[in-house]
């Protein structure tokens, strides 16, 4: 049975947060739901600092919670963006071989696509590579047509003014500071004041370990932000790259690797790489808050990462300080665009979970803290996933 709910809040205005309150209005009409965002306006993290892409489930374990709510969040999504006039572009993507070493990992991959029911998919050989993307090369490729790119921050506007319209509250500027219990309800503190609902979710994306402490949950898993660096290509280059064009993963991490990605603008971005972020909220070079670094070094998960992976985080830092050698890994793929032909441009920050053991978390993980549901990992796919990650967090809200 149902429980009796007349409030439900959310702390957390990012596509996740916004899309947990809308179906909430959708499944429990008249639950009074209220969203509550630490920035001036929705969707201003992840959300609107990351590729644009809407996969189609290439990569994730069959049977996990990524795998399984990538597949339906796209045909959601899809279908969202079309009945609201939102951009969605279906321009596909191929992940490329290009080193006889990776048949391996590219066999594996083509499994994993297989199994998760990716629509579309094909195997192409050097030459059908060509006929999709010309100036792409490599030994093989898998071709997604429907994977695609949209623009993330839109569909958040619009999911925060489908709450408004339910009748649901959407306070930007408004941070929890404190999470309590009170008389069988949960109480979030902010600055100017309090809100009593009966149950919460916490969608704080790069805030998710601070806000699942606040509510009582355990240290472990602490995020720990990557920084992703974007190139653009230059406008006389852009029309090199039809769609998307991406290596094959190296499985030990759920970073992608550098890609040439389209944007629903028109544009054409090579990126992102993966650095240790020193500001959690910072999309600046130079952004460093002490805290946050500090945060970091002080987490025993941090050091036993680093201690595993710390050669591929020289090459990362490598690339980072030089547009050669960042560039140095994009052209395997596409040698056409080199680095007199980009510049550089934005920043992402992404949220990743890492366990005091230095496992990097790989899929997705929801808390319940007595009352509060906590989304503790939520990176990509999750804005990709996010109208199915609302079905299940309201699913078990409810429960």
């Amino acid at each position: 049975m149902a429980h009796s709910l007349d409030t439900i809040g959310i702390v957390g205005g990012g596509i996740v947060g916004l899309a947990v309150g809308r179906e909430i209005t959708l499944r429990r009409p008249g639950t009074r739901v209220v969203v509550l965002e630490k920035e001036v306006e929705v969707g201003a993290h992840q959300t609107g600092h990351n590729s644009g892409v809407v996969h189609a489930g290439i990569y994730y374990r069959p049977g996990s919670l990524k795998a399984t709510l990538c597949t339906r969040g796209r045909l959601l999504l899809r279908d969202y963006c079309a009945e609201h006039g939102l951009p969605y572009d279906e321009c596909g993507k191929v992940v490329v071989a290009v080193d006889p070493a990776e048949a391996d990992r590219f066999d594996a991959l083509e499994r994993t696509a297989t199994e998760n029911g990716v629509p579309g998919l094909r195997r192409l050989d050097a030459a059908a590579l060509r006929e999709v993307e010309p100036h792409a090369v490599g030994l093989a490729a898998l071709h997604s047509p429907h994977t695609a790119i949209t623009d993330y921050v839109a569909v958040a506007r619009r999911l925060a003014a489908d709450i408004e319209a339910a009748g649901g509250e959407v306070h930007c500027s408004t941070p929890a500071t404190a999470i309590s219990r009170v008389a069988g309800r949960v109480r979030v503190s902010t600055p100017r004041s309090s809100y009593d609902v009966d149950r919460l979710v916490l969608c704080g994306g790069l805030q998710s370990d601070r806000l699942g402490r606040l509510a009582g949950g355990e240290a472990d898993p602490r995020i720990v932000p990557f920084r992703g660096e974007y190139l653009a290509v230059r406008r006389e280059k852009q029309d090199l790259v039809r769609g998307m064009v991406y290596p094959v993963p190296d499985p030990r991490y759920p970073f992608l690797g550098v890609h040439f990605t389209r944007r629903v603008g028109g544009g054409l971005e090579v990126g992102p790489n993966a650095v240790l972020a020193p500001h959690r909220d910072g999309y600046r070079r130079r952004s460093v808050r002490p805290a946050d670094l500090a945060s970091t070094l002080a987490w025993p998960g941090f050091w036993r990462m680093a201690r595993q992976h710390w050669r591929t985080g020289v090459t990362e830092v490598r690339g980072s300080l030089s547009v050669r050698a960042y560039l140095r890994q994009a052209q395997r793929y596409v040698p056409g665009i080199g680095p007199d032909d980009v510049v550089r441009a934005g920043f992402g920050v992404r949220a990743q979970a890492v366990d005091r053991d230095g496992t990097l978390v790989d899929d997705f993980r929801i808390d319940d803290l007595d009352g509060v549901l906590c989304v503790r990992n939520a990176p990509s796919p999750a804005a990709t996933s996010s109208l199915a990650i609302a079905e299940h967090v309201v699913t078990r809200l409810t429960a």
